[in-house]
């Protein structure tokens, strides 16, 4: 099962090495060489092509399609892994797309810092520094891998102006559970790189036996939501097959929505009354926000045998749940 090509990042390839999918940014796919062949890598179709650079001369190409669509603000350079090219190298890139001035973010895809973290020396981040903003993406997927080595990768990049964030991807009998996802979110916070996203494992060939249910990463979620910083919680994420883009997905904390407003369930499972301010702009007294639900929170509360209860006129927004 899988797919060589999940995300039909052929078909959004406008020019060779070029990915071209939401309107404000672009993917630069520059090698497909990387410090480390993941079994759940999206790109791996490209290892059987050999070891590969793009050429000055296909970079042109992408450059100048840059150029000729000003609504390009953001481009993310990734491979393989752009860091195996010398700094030299991936100096060009950079200083090219910084002539561009509608090109506002520049954005590294890079799992150096994991694997391999003496490549974040010091001509590399000097390089950087001259050329922000630039955003790093790394890809850390369970704890054991904070070494002390790669935390002080991180802390070079940000010493030289570059933040970090981290990306990692949910997989089976690796990272699926909540307390090594909280280990690993902690971890990271400790080390001053913020978990960006939590991507559901795309379907790519061979790699079936490490993707999960997507209710496993739901309650990740939910684990982590309330049970530590905010900061720490990623974004969960699908990115779709025939590239339809990534999808964020959250438990479901909306039990009833209607033009009053929404009943919701807190992180430990409480019922609030949310007052939902009306489109004219009027304020409505507080006392006004108790709302008629019916209909499907009706039938849940049915099945659940629960009964809702206003809990005064303090905590009229509150509602218990009782059995």
């Amino acid at each position: 099962m899988g797919e060589e090509d999940p995300l039909s990042e052929k078909e959004y390839s406008v020019v060779p090495g070029l990915v071209h999918r939401y309107q404000d940014r672009v993917l630069m796919v520059l090698t497909d060489l990387c410090p480390m062949l993941c079994r759940h890598c999206t790109r791996k179709r490209e290892w059987r092509h050999g070891g590969w650079v793009r050429t000055l001369q296909q970079i042109e190409v992408m450059l100048d399609y840059i150029r000729n669509h000003r609504d390009i603000r953001d481009v993310i350079i990734s491979g393989g892994d752009p860091l195996t090219l010398s700094t030299a190298h991936l100096e060009k890139v950079i200083s090219r797309l910084r002539q561009i001035k509608h090109v506002e973010i520049i954005r590294i895809g890079s799992r150096f810092p994991v694997v391999l973290p003496q490549r974040i020396d010091d001509e590399l981040c000097a390089m950087l520094s001259k050329y922000g903003p630039i955003w790093f993406n790394t890809h850390f997927n369970h704890y054991r891998e904070i070494t002390p080595e790669a935390a002080a990768a991180c802390d070079r990049l940000l010493r030289s102006g570059v933040p970090v964030n981290n990306q990692s991807v949910l997989l089976r009998g690796v990272n699926d559970s909540v307390e090594v996802q909280k280990k690993l979110c902690q971890g990271l916070l400790r080390i001053k790189v913020r978990p960006y996203y939590l991507f559901q494992c795309d379907e790519v060939q061979g790699t079936e036996h490490l993707r999960t249910p997507v209710e496993t990463g739901l309650k990740i979620i939910e684990g982590l939501r309330g049970y530590t910083s905010g900061l720490a919680v990623p974004t969960y994420v699908i990115d779709l097959s025939q590239g339809g883009g990534k999808v964020p997905l959250q438990p479901d904390y909306v039990l009833e929505h209607n033009k009053e407003g929404l009943l919701l369930k807190n992180y430990e499972g409480h019922l609030f009354r949310y007052r939902n301010p009306g489109s004219n702009g009027r304020q409505r007294q507080a006392r006004e926000t108790v709302m008629p639900f019916a209909g499907s929170l009706g039938s849940l509360l049915a099945e659940a045998k629960l009964e809702l209860k206003s809990e005064g006129a303090r905590d009229e927004n509150r509602v218990s749940v009782r059995p």
